[in-house]
Formats: C-alpha cells, structure tokens, sequence
C-alpha cells in the first residue's frame, strides 16, 4: 500500500474513531458536566472538548483535501480522454 493510500486509510479510521466518541457526549452533555465540575477537572474537560475540535476542524480538511483531489484526478481524466492522452 502507498503512502496515499495508508494516508487515507488513517482518515478513514480518524473518521470514524470521532464519529463513535462523539456519540458518547452531546454537546448539552458536555456543558452540564463542565457546570458540574470545578478547579482542574473543568479544565480538563476543556482541553478535552478543544482537543475535540482540533481533531474535528483537522479531518474535516484532511477530508477536503482527500476530495479535492479526488475531483482534479478525475477532472484530468476527463480532459485526457477528450484530448486522446493516455497518462498510463
């Protein structure tokens, strides 16, 4: 497997792995436990919903990227084949 394709592997699993914590706490859950805790616990939970943002702005645009280029792959397909190149 290359490197492209491990790299969209990863995503995928990223993806994923997100999809099922973000399951676990709804963001009403998240705002309850945070007015429950105080001190080093709340800011715990902080860092931990930051932390969830970073990863969920950051597969976002791994996921842009992905289907950018996706898109401009099949875009140069389809000007090769009206052009009659064969970029095999």
């Amino acid at each position: 497997m290359n490197n492209s394709g491990r790299r969209a592997m990863d995503i995928a699993l990223a993806t994923e792995a997100r999809a099922m914590y973000a399951n676990l706490l709804s963001d009403e859950d998240k705002e309850k436990l945070a007015a429950l805790l105080e001190g080093e616990a709340k800011a715990l939970l902080l860092r931990l919903i930051d932390a969830d943002s970073e990863i969920s702005n950051t597969l976002a645009l791994e996921n842009f990227i992905q289907g950018f280029r996706l898109g401009m792959r099949l875009a140069m397909e389809g000007l090769d084949e009206a052009e009659g190149v064969d970029r095999a």
